[in-house]
C-alpha cells in the first residue's frame, strides 16, 4: 500500500473545490455578520470531559480520542463544533444581554454521517445566546433561510418539531436514559415494531401516544390532530402552541411538521428544524 493513502472517506481537496468552498464559507459567514452573529473559533481537540459535556451517547461515539503527551489527559477531536461554542458563551464571553455567535470550521466523525460522505466535514453554524423567547426560534428559522439563499439554494421546505411532544409522554414513566435513547432511536426511524416492544412497559395512554407519533407527519393540520388524540399536559400545551406561533410567522415556504423526528445529537430541548 501507498504510504500516500489516506484513511477511508477522508480526502484532499483541490484548487477548484477548494476555491468554492471557501466562497461558500465566506458567504454564509457574511450573511450571519449581517443577522449580528460575531465570529468565534474553538480549537480543534479539547480534554474529552470539557468536549462531551451534557452531549449524549451519539456524539461521544463519533468523537475521535487520543492521548495528550503533555498532560497525559485523554483529548477528543471535536465531532460538533456547537457545544465548545455553548462553552465560550458560558465560561469565556458570560455576557448579561443576548449574544449571537457563529463558526464554519472542520470536525471530525469517526463515522461518516451517511455512505460515500466525508469523515471531516465543514460544519458552519449561529447560535444565540440569553433569549429564551420564542423570536430566537424564529430568528433562528430565518437566518437558515438567508443562509441558504446565499449558497444558492432554492426551492426549499422547512420541517419543524418540538421535542418536549417526546418528553411530556415519557414524563414520570421511570425508564433510565438509554432506555429513553433506544425510543428516540425508534420514533426517529419511524419503526412500528420497535417501538411496540419498548413501549409495553410503559402506561397504556404514554404507549398508545408513542406508537401514535409516527403518523402524526404533513401540514399545520397535524397540530389539530395531535392536539386532539395525544395526552394533555402543561408541556405538550406549551410545545404544540410553540409550533403554532412560529407556524404563523414563517412565510413564503412550504411547511411541515414530523412529531416523531428525534434525529440529531441529545441537546435539543426545544423547537428543531430541517430544511429540505
Amino acid at each position: 500500500m501507498s504510504a500516500w493513502v489516506l484513511p477511508d472517506q477522508i480526502a484532499d481537496i483541490l484548487p477548484s473545490e477548494a476555491r468554492h468552498i471557501e466562497e461558500l464559507r465566506r458567504d454564509l459567514l457574511d450573511t450571519a455578520r449581517r443577522y449580528g452573529y460575531e465570529l468565534v473559533m474553538p480549537p480543534l481537540l479539547e480534554h474529552l470531559e470539557s468536549l462531551l459535556t451534557g452531549t449524549g451517547e451519539a456524539l461521544d461515539l463519533q468523537t475521535f480520542k487520543l492521548v495528550d503527551q503533555l498532560s497525559g489527559r485523554t483529548l477528543g477531536l471535536r465531532a460538533d463544533s456547537t457545544p465548545q461554542v455553548a462553552r465560550i458563551d458560558a465560561h469565556l464571553l458570560n455576557r448579561q444581554s443576548v449574544t449571537r455567535l457563529c463558526y464554519c470550521g472542520p470536525v471530525v466523525h469517526t463515522r461518516s454521517a451517511r455512505p460515500h460522505a466525508t469523515r471531516e466535514p465543514l460544519q458552519f453554524g449561529a447560535e444565540i445566546y440569553g433569549h429564551a423567547g420564542l423570536e430566537a426560534d424564529l430568528e433562528s428559522l430565518e437566518l437558515a433561510q438567508a443562509c441558504l439563499q446565499a449558497a444558492g439554494v432554492d426551492n426549499i421546505a422547512l420541517d419543524m418539531t418540538d421535542v418536549r411532544i417526546v418528553d411530556a409522554l415519557l414524563q414520570g414513566q421511570g425508564l433510565t436514559p438509554a432506555a429513553q435513547a433506544r425510543i428516540h432511536a425508534a420514533l426517529a426511524a419511524k419503526d412500528g415494531a420497535e417501538l411496540r416492544n419498548l413501549t409495553q412497559s410503559l402506561s397504556a395512554e404514554a404507549g398508545e401516544a408513542l406508537r401514535l407519533l409516527p403518523e402524526l407527519y404533513g401540514d399545520a393540520t397535524i397540530l389539530d390532530e395531535a392536539e386532539k388524540r395525544l395526552p394533555r399536559s402543561p408541556l405538550m400545551d406549551s410545545a404544540l402552541q410553540n409550533l403554532r406561533w412560529l407556524a404563523r410567522r414563517t412565510h413564503d415556504i412550504k411547511l411541515s411538521f414530523d412529531l416523531a423526528d428525534l434525529r440529531g445529537y441529545a441537546y435539543y430541548t426545544g423547537v428543531r428544524f430541517a430544511f429540505f
